[in-house]
């Protein structure tokens, strides 16, 4: 029952992270307009009939360049507190962890809102407030991740985590359908409703979060502790201390640091180093490929409805609706590639396989885009194929590695090495819609050129792992450990 809890939990906690990230890129094509389109009003002072309906700053020739500044405020900070948000999980309990995160998160969503009612036009309040999100959304993914793989074993894990990572696709589609209701009229009511969102299921980890089952074992021990204490007092009944000593012993879970655990167990409970983690065998091959897998998907995530809007020319909601069929597209990636990789015991090689796939298919979507049947086909494709290794890497990759066997037993490694991965994945996050602000106005193909490359060096940098597996399907035994 707690497992079943634990899971939709941390799913609902994660989908509303993302939910809370999706707002900026639907609002691009608001703040930047085809003004000629529209009726201007004839009260309206001004000569500027080209720029009258733009959102200052963004009315200028170089807002590509601004969007691409206002990404990477977020996603820079991301990146780097990302590296220190795994070592501070391992040392805080993790539901007070997740909890000031997402209360802070759904603080700064909705100052960002903000800027439309106190009518700010400084590009430096929105990049602020989205570096300040950024740095405050790293306390989810270390967390989560440590919480589910502290109740699930390796069993099915890949299965388990692939339809539970759908959690992240599922809040870009929230996201993008809630920010699109708002962005035409009202586009502050875009930020503030997801900000209110986030901060709301912050309350409900506070009072609902069991982050493992040895945290479940110590709330059994200390209400039963107490009730034996009530015991006592009433009844001064000596037996019932034999009873709590012996209860510690049945309690007590080596691998987590409390105050009912006993002395051999702390050798164990020692939050592993930064150091220690990168050399845990794996680690930095995944590392560098979810790089250039992240900074695959976080371009679509980013500049997807910007490019739909100004291609086809869709309107601003009907852009951010066309853009959840990516993500569509990315739940069933996430899933397909844990099951297979459950079936084969390849987690690289099923990576490896889909990134193959993607770069022909990202290659095609650039020249069908005005096909909108065919597009909307092509954003299923291509969202399964991008987002399958990144949620694989992310989750049972992570995972995997968080309780490798060179760690004899350590528990306490899940989150930082989680951290790891996909701290190096941010860095690709955030070099992805800084390089497409850049490109962009050299032609979107030359956007998707910098995407297909990055599939294809994200596929390379898992040859030795896909070596490895492929040697060990065909009876060969490793050389080496590790």
């Amino acid at each position: 029952m707690y497992r079943g809890f634990t899971l939709f939990l941390t799913f609902l906690f994660y989908t509303s992270y993302h939910l809370s990230r999706k707002p900026i890129s639907i609002i691009k094509s608001q703040l930047h307009r085809n003004c000629s389109t529209l009726i201007r009003p004839p009260n309206l002072n001004g000569t500027d009939n080209e720029t009258w309906c733009d959102w200052v700053p963004f009315d200028q020739d170089n807002y590509k360049t601004l969007f691409g500044a206002v990404d990477n405020s977020f996603l820079v900070a991301y990146a780097i507190g990302m590296f220190f948000s795994g070592i501070f999980g391992e040392r805080v309990p993790l539901r007070y962890y997740l909890t000031i995160g997402m209360l802070l998160s759904g603080l700064f969503t909705c100052l960002l809102g903000l800027g439309f009612y106190l009518n700010i036009h400084s590009i430096w309040y929105y990049a602020f407030f989205q570096a300040m999100n950024g740095l405050v959304q790293t306390t989810g993914w270390p967390a989560v991740v440590a919480c589910v793989g502290n109740w699930f074993g390796k069993g099915k894990r890949g299965f388990i985590m692939g339809v539970w990572n759908s959690h992240t696709s599922v809040g870009n589609i929230l996201g993008s359908l809630i920010a699109g209701v708002f962005v035409s009229s009202d586009w502050g009511m875009s930020f503030i409703v997801p900000g209110i969102i986030i901060a709301s299921t912050g309350v409900l980890c506070f009072f609902f979060l069991v982050e493992s089952e040895s945290d479940l074992l110590a709330r059994i021990l200390k209400a039963s502790q107490s009730r034996i204490a009530e015991l006592e007092e009433d009844n001064e009944k000596e037996p019932l201390l034999q009873n709590s000593s012996s209860n510690e012993e049945i309690f007590s879970s080596p691998g987590q640091s409390n105050s009912i655990s006993s002395e051999p167990a702390e050798e164990h409970t020692k939050a592993i180093s930064f150091c220690g983690a990168l050399r845990i065998p794996g680690v930095m091959e995944f590392s560098l490929c979810l790089l250039f897998a992240k900074l695959v998907s976080y371009t679509f995530l980013y500049w997807l409805p910007l490019y739909i809007a100004n291609v086809a020319h869709f309107d601003p909601k009907e852009a951010g609706d066309m853009s959840t069929l990516f993500d569509v597209g990315g739940i069933v990636g996430g899933i397909v590639a844990g099951l297979v990789s459950d079936q084969t015991g390849g987690r690289a090689s099923t990576c490896c396989v889909m990134l193959i796939l993607a770069a022909p298919m990202v290659s095609v979507h650039s020249h069908i885009r005005h096909h909108w049947l065919l597009t909307m086909w092509m954003l299923l494709v291509c969202g399964a194929l991008v987002n399958g290794p990144y949620a694989l890497i992310t989750t049972a990759v992570s995972a995997d590695l968080g309780t490798h066997e060179s760690l004899r037993g350590n528990s306490r490694a899940l989150s930082t090495v989680t951290a790891i991965i996909d701290g190096t994945g941010s860095i690709g996050a955030a070099l992805g819609p800084l390089l497409a602000g850049l490109i962009s106005p050299t032609g979107w193909n030359n956007v998707f050129f910098m995407l297909i490359t990055a599939d294809i060096l994200a596929c390379l940098l898992l040859s030795r792992l896909v070596y490895k597996e492929v040697r060990g399907w065909c009876g060969h035994s490793p050389r080496h450990r590790g």
